[in-house]
């Protein structure tokens, strides 16, 4: 015996004893693989995709943003332009108070089992602000417009010096302000 090699030691797995006794308290390493009934799970996807069928049927508006809550506004804006964001636009939206409405208060937008925090859709973002910074710069847009048409009838109705003086009501511009369709005319 003196002369017998010693054995090589195995690395690797461990062989149970075999005295002790064989339990299989553990779980199974994989769930048991049935074959779902192909008509049963056709019904669950046809649901699955009948819940954001209506958003991308055609003729429906993909930019019809979802009612607002109470005191703020809703408006979608450019988030991308070929895959690139604007940082100069970004900031200015955020200096006028627009920030991103977040995807989880509106879940149907976007499609199950969305882990983004935002609404997008082709390079557009849907954003919000309080109803009353909506209401000042809209009040703002108003009133420059309305100075851009008193300016430009001023230019109109003037005269140059040392020309005739357009005073009588047939010498003036004939301004329309309304918003009514154009008369076509005909040949």
């Amino acid at each position: 015996m003196e002369n017998e090699a010693p054995k090589p030691v195995r690395r690797g797995r461990r062989r149970s004893d075999p005295e002790l006794p064989v339990t299989n308290d553990r779980p199974a390493m994989r769930a048991e693989m049935r074959e779902e009934d192909p008509r049963i799970a056709a019904a669950r996807r046809a649901k699955e995709i009948m819940g954001h069928v209506d958003d991308v049927a055609p003729g429906i508006d993909e930019f019809r943003a979802p009612r607002a809550p109470d005191g703020w506004t809703y408006e979608w804006k450019r988030h991308t332009i070929l895959n690139q964001e604007d940082p100069a636009y970004r900031s200015q939206l955020e200096r006028t108070g627009w920030e991103p409405v977040p995807a989880n208060r509106h879940k149907d937008m976007m499609a199950a089992g969305y882990k983004g925090g935002t609404i997008e859709r082709k390079g557009m973002i849907l954003m919000q602000r309080p109803q009353e910074i909506t209401d000042h710069f809209r009040n703002l847009d108003r009133r420059a417009a309305k100075d851009q048409v008193r300016i430009k009838e001023g230019q109109l109705n003037s005269a140059p010096q040392g020309q005739f003086e357009r005073d009588h009501e047939q010498a003036r511009a004939k301004i329309n302000k309304s918003f009514e369709p154009m008369p076509i005319p005909k040949d």
